[in-house]
């Protein structure tokens, strides 16, 4: 049962794993240590592919305007922490960076944005197609300054093409896509969303592939280059096999709720207390199936017998199924299913997998300044896992320091540019 700790604003999942992953995790080296990123970027795309680039090694200075990173905002719920109160949306995303603030829109402030350029590695900005080259931050002006820098621009529809300049936040690009069209429970019900912001995601994924494919060339011609990533694009490229079938078929999907278009049964159905979804792919798991259930006869019914049968006879097979699902309890088919090598789960809240002693083994739920947040999806055999991150910094935490180690900036220097309102105080 989920408690929320005094004074904290946040729920504590109890379990505690006896070992996690990072206990094995090997000692050498991170592989993206020594890295310098500067992070322009803002929300949820770019902060994603910087937060996964913290997390295995890499330097990453957070660069916000003077109003901050408008994530910054995005609540309830707000999380009172050693640095003040932060948006939890923001604690997530942001660990392991170094907070920067300089205003950009003076003068001084892009001086000092481009003497950061030269001795980067990495810069990464999601703004709209054009604004960094307004600031006078653009890929030309950066090339200038450092032609080992890698440049990627994580943008809705790419810099190029009719939709360049289009707006584009998640729910627009779910939409436009094509993703809604197929997510919904039938044809004549409401469409939704996906509940999880899964273009910004894919964006930033797609963007830390650029990146390390970038950074991998740079190694072979000394040369960084401007990666040019596309929620769009990466939406497209995401749902290669829906654009698959559609081309097969040659007419578009339909929304099938937890349904598939091309396997049966493929599901979920509702037990006696709440939803259970099962995957039976092949013919050899529908052999397994039958009997598990307590239906033997159906293994080898002319009607049923093969997976291309079921998808034809889905309107008889499927109802049959869902009244038996109403029998028994979703921990009791989860039980005999996955005794019979079925894939099954109950459809679970997020706080039970927060609980999950699976996700604590894995390390996905990692303490940072008493705040969990997840951890390394990847773990290597070899690379070290990065070091113990600290949490989300506050505005501009850490801009005297960082312009120090990075620039030389001794304190006379950061104080004039903090009267002048370039930078804030750490």
């Amino acid at each position: 049962m989920a408690a929320r700790d005094a004074g904290r604003g946040r729920l504590s999942y109890g379990f505690m794993p006896e070992h996690r992953a990072s206990d094995t995790q090997p000692a050498g080296r991170s592989p993206l240590e020594g890295l310098i990123v500067l992070d322009f970027s803002h929300a949820l795309a770019g902060p994603y592919c910087t937060m996964l680039m913290a997390q295995y090694g890499a330097r990453v200075y957070k660069i916000e305007p003077p109003e901050g990173d408008l994530a910054r905002t995005w609540g309830p719920p707000f999380i009172e922490t050693a640095t003040g109160e932060h948006a939890a949306f923001f604690l997530g995303l942001n660990a392991g960076k170094r907070g920067v603030m300089i205003d950009l829109k003076k003068p001084e402030g892009l001086a000092l944005a481009l003497d950061l350029i030269e001795r980067a590695d990495v810069l990464i900005e999601n703004m709209r197609p054009g604004t960094m080259k307004r600031l006078g931050l653009g890929y030309d002006a950066a090339r200038a300054r450092n032609p080992r820098l890698v440049y990627c621009s994580i943008s809705g529809y790419g810099q190029n093409g009719p939709r360049r300049d289009d707006p584009a936040l998640d729910l627009v690009l779910q939409a436009s896509s094509g993703l809604i069209s197929m997510t919904g429970a039938g044809k004549d019900a409401e469409r939704v969303r996906c509940g999880h912001s899964v273009a910004d995601i894919s964006a930033g994924m797609f963007g830390l592939i650029g990146i390390l494919l970038a950074l991998n060339a740079r190694e072979r011609t000394g040369e960084g280059q401007f990666v040019d990533v596309s929620m769009f694009d990466g939406m497209l490229s995401a749902m290669a096999s829906n654009f698959a079938n559609l081309m097969g078929a040659g007419r578009p999907p339909e929304p099938m709720g937890t349904a598939f278009p091309t396997i049966v049964p493929y599901r979920g159905f509702r037990a006696s207390d709440r939803e259970v979804v099962i995957a039976v792919a092949t013919d050899k798991l529908w052999a397994s199936f039958c009997p598990a259930i307590g239906k033997p006869e159906w293994r080898d019914d002319p009607n049923y017998a093969t997976n291309r049968l079921r998808v034809q006879n889905r309107g008889s097979l499927e109802p049959a199924i869902a009244e038996l699902f109403l029998t028994r309890t979703a921990a009791e088919w989860e039980s005999c299913l996955g005794a019979a090598g079925i894939p099954c789960s109950t459809v679970r809240e997020l706080d039970e997998v927060a609980a999950d002693p699976q996700t604590a083994w894995r390390g996905m739920l990692e303490d940072v300044g008493g705040f969990r947040v997840t951890g390394r999806p990847v773990k290597l055999s070899k690379s070290g896992g990065g070091e113990k991150r600290d949490p989300a910094p506050a505005l501009g935490q850490h801009t005297g320091a960082s312009l120090g180690d990075l620039l030389g900036l001794d304190a006379p220097a950061l104080h004039a540019l903090e009267v002048n309102g370039i930078i804030n105080g750490d």
